[in-house]
């Protein structure tokens, strides 16, 4: 039987969802009653509502250990896809508890029940930093700890350690390092928020860029990498690098809706996120923008996918679908 944490989010959800086409024995653990219903909303969208009853779920939470006792009974194979995303500086203690603690908790639970091997959604975030001699970030670019890195970084990169200590203890495990990830609007938070502002009408863009992914693709590489006698590597999944500015014109075109006309330069996403510091402090209001993600919208990130894609090294021949029609089939399930 296979566990999946995380299966109310986007990746989880979608993974739920290809593994119960495909007839595998499935348990997922979910937190409260409404987060499955976006699962299901997922499910009724592909016409696939008639096999959500197929997967068993049981509450719990990752970072409650007797919650989780009855979740890993006869389980052989788990997909860690829970996490939590968040680039509020207040939020640090969350992160470190949901994204590190929450992840030992799962390693040692594999471990405990021997099972048979573990893949573990991290991020890009997490992935190293660009040396003097390097122009990508690659799975073996160095985490440097002298670099300034977001809360959300270093706790991805505290769940990655919490793994490789369990590889080191003998359970096998993967781990993919998904960049941006683009899928169904259902899911409100992370390209769904970006998708409903482009929608509702964003009026600027920055030109710092970043790596995007499909959905379908992070599930794929997921699957693929536990049928295979891979262990002990991680896989960073990107399928293209785009300028914030050009994303949100292709949503924008997508969905028909008016594309930003405002460059944002540098020094007003720096006005921004001071103005952003005070309103929260002051008046309690949750952070919009960050001083480290106003940063991101002007860095020129770029991040390797030849590992994932060479069979030499990962025996998959991997091959990643456009973003432009990714971004085309999200467009076209959400008007559905």
């Amino acid at each position: 039987m296979i566990l999946v944490t995380g299966g109310t989010g986007l990746v989880g959800a979608h993974l739920l969802l290809y593994l119960v086409e495909n007839e595998v024995a499935i348990r997922a653990i979910y937190r409260n009653c409404i987060s499955i219903e976006k699962t299901k909303s997922l499910f009724l969208l592909h016409n696939k509502d008639h096999l959500f009853s197929k997967i068993e779920w049981i509450e719990a939470d990752i970072v409650d250990i007797p919650s989780l006792e009855k979740v890993f009974k006869n389980i052989d194979y788990v997909y860690h896809c829970a996490g939590f995303i968040s680039f509020d500086p207040k939020d640090e203690n969350s992160l470190r508890k949901t994204n590190i603690e929450g992840t030992a908790n799962i390693v040692n639970f594999c471990i405990d029940y021997k099972v048979k091997k573990l893949c573990h959604v991290s991020s890009i975030a997490a992935l190293g930093d660009i040396a003097q001699n390097e122009t990508v970030v690659s799975e073996t670019s160095e985490w440097n700890p002298e670099v300034y890195h977001s809360d959300y970084a270093i706790s991805k990169y505290g769940a990655e350690l919490e793994v490789w200590r369990g590889f080191q203890e003998g359970l096998e495990v993967v781990i993919v390092n998904p960049g941006v990830i683009l899928g169904s609007t259902i899911f409100d938070t992370g390209s769904g928020a970006i998708f409903a502002k482009v929608k509702k009408g964003l009026p600027f863009y920055t030109k710092g860029q970043t790596g995007y992914v499909c959905v379908n693709d992070v599930v794929k590489a997921m699957t693929l990498l536990m049928q295979s006698a891979i262990s002990g590597e991680r896989f960073a999944l990107v399928a293209e690098h785009f300028t914030y500015e050009k994303i949100i014109k292709i949503i924008a075109e997508k969905t028909g809706s008016k594309p930003p006309k405002f460059y944002a330069k540098p020094w007003l996403t720096d006005i921004v996120w001071r103005i952003d510091w005070l309103l929260t402090t002051f008046l309690g209001k949750k952070r919009i923008l960050s001083k480290y993600a106003a940063s991101t919208l002007h860095s020129n990130d770029s991040y390797s996918n030849e590992k994932i894609k060479n069979p030499e090294i990962s025996g998959l021949n991997f091959e990643f679908q456009s973003i432009d029609s990714a971004i085309e089939t999200i467009v076209s399930f959400d008007k559905k």
